[in-house]
C-alpha cells in the first residue's frame, strides 16, 4: 500500500524533553553551586592562613619583645641586697666574669666556647673597647650574656681623678652600650678597675661607692681569679690559681680576662669549667641577679 511506502515522521515526546532540560539544568546549577562553594572555602582558608601567619608574626614579635624587656637588669632595694650578700648563696654557685673586652682576637673564642658548653657569663666591657666593637657586644647580648659595666678609659689616673669622674666613666660606657643595642640598656652594675678597695684611690673609691649607688648603680669585685692579668703565664698557673682561690667557697665570683693579649685565658677557659663542674658548682650570671 502507498501508506506503507510512506516514511512517518516520529512524534516527539514533548514531555520527554521538558524533564531531560530540567534535569540538565539542575545538574548546571549543582556544578556551578559547587564550583562557588569550592572557591568561596578555598578563600576562607587563604584568609584563615593568612590570620595565622599574621598572627604568629605578632606572636612572634611579642614574645622577641619580651626576651629582650626580659634581658634589661634592673636595679632595686632586693637586687642590691643580692649583691651585697652574693657570697650567702645556699648553693654552689659560680659567676665567670670577664674584664677589658671585647677584643675581636680572644672574645669570640670565649663566646663559642660558652656556647658550646651551655653557659652564660658576664662580661665587664670598657667603653673605649665597646664602641669599636658593636658586633661583639651585640653577639654577647644576644647569646645571654650579662655585660655589665669597667668605665671608659681604664686609666686610673682619669677614672679616680674624683668620685664624680668615676660616675662620668661609668655613665660614658653605659651610653655606649646603650646605644648599640638600641634599648636603653643599663646593666646597673660596674667593677672597679683594680677593685673597690686599697691602693692610694681608696679614699676615691669609698665616695664613689656612695655616689654610685645614689644613681641606682651596684658595684661588685671577685673572690677568686686566674691571675691572668697579674703575672700567670701558664695554663696550669692560671688553673692552680683557680683552684686555690676557689677552695672551700660555696659562691664563688671568678675574675679572668678577655682583652687582646689574653688568648691563654681562653686556652685554659675549659679545664677551668670542668674543674667547677667537677666541684659541683652551678653556672650563674647576674641576670639572676639584677632582673
Amino acid at each position: 500500500m502507498l501508506y506503507d511506502l510512506i516514511e512517518v515522521e516520529p512524534k516527539i515526546n514533548k514531555k520527554k524533553v521538558i524533564i531531560t532540560c530540567i534535569i540538565v539544568a539542575i545538574i548546571l546549577l549543582l556544578i556551578v553551586i559547587l564550583f562557588f562553594m569550592h572557591f568561596k572555602y578555598n578563600g576562607k582558608n587563604t584568609d584563615n592562613n593568612n590570620e595565622i601567619s599574621i598572627t604568629n608574626t605578632e606572636e612572634i614579635k611579642k614574645m622577641q619583645q619580651n626576651v629582650k624587656i626580659n634581658m634589661l637588669p634592673n636595679y632595686t632595694e632586693n637586687t642590691i641586697s643580692q649583691i651585697k650578700d652574693i657570697y650567702k648563696q645556699p648553693e654552689k654557685s659560680v659567676y665567670l666574669t670577664f674584664d677589658d673586652g671585647p677584643s675581636k682576637s680572644v672574645t669570640p673564642l670565649i663566646l663559642d666556647l660558652l656556647k658550646q658548653e651551655s653557659i652564660k657569663a658576664s662580661f665587664f666591657v670598657l667603653g673605649s673597647r665597646a664602641e669599636v666593637n658593636h658586633e661583639l657586644i651585640k653577639r654577647e647580648y644576644e647569646e645571654g650574656h650579662f655585660i655589665a659595666n669597667h668605665g671608659y678609659s681604664h686609666e686610673y689616673r682619669n677614672i679616680y681623678e674624683t668620685p664624680q669622674a668615676v660616675l662620668d666613666e661609668y655613665n660614658r660606657t653605659r651610653d655606649i652600650i646603650s646605644n648599640i643595642l638600641g634599648n636603653g640598656y643599663d646593666g646597673h652594675l660596674f667593677r672597679f678597675p683594680g677593685g673597690t678597695s686599697g691602693g692610694k684611690y681608696a679614699k676615691i673609691k669609698a665616695e664613689a661607692v656612695t655616689l654610685l649607688e645614689q644613681n641606682q648603680i651596684a658595684h661588685i669585685d671577685w673572690n677568686a681569679l686566674s691571675s691572668d692579668s697579674a703575672g700567670a703565664k701558664t695554663k696550669e698557673q692560671l688553673i692552680e690559681n683557680i683552684k686555690e682561690t676557689v677552695g672551700t667557697k660555696n659562691t664563688v665570683v671568678i675574675l679572668m680576662h678577655d682583652a687582646s693579649d689574653k688568648i691563654l685565658t681562653y686556652e685554659t677557659l675549659p679545664d677551668v669549667i670542668n674543674y667547677l663542674r667537677e666541684q659541683g658548682y652551678n653556672f650563674k650570671n647576674f641576670y639572676s641577679i639584677m632582673k
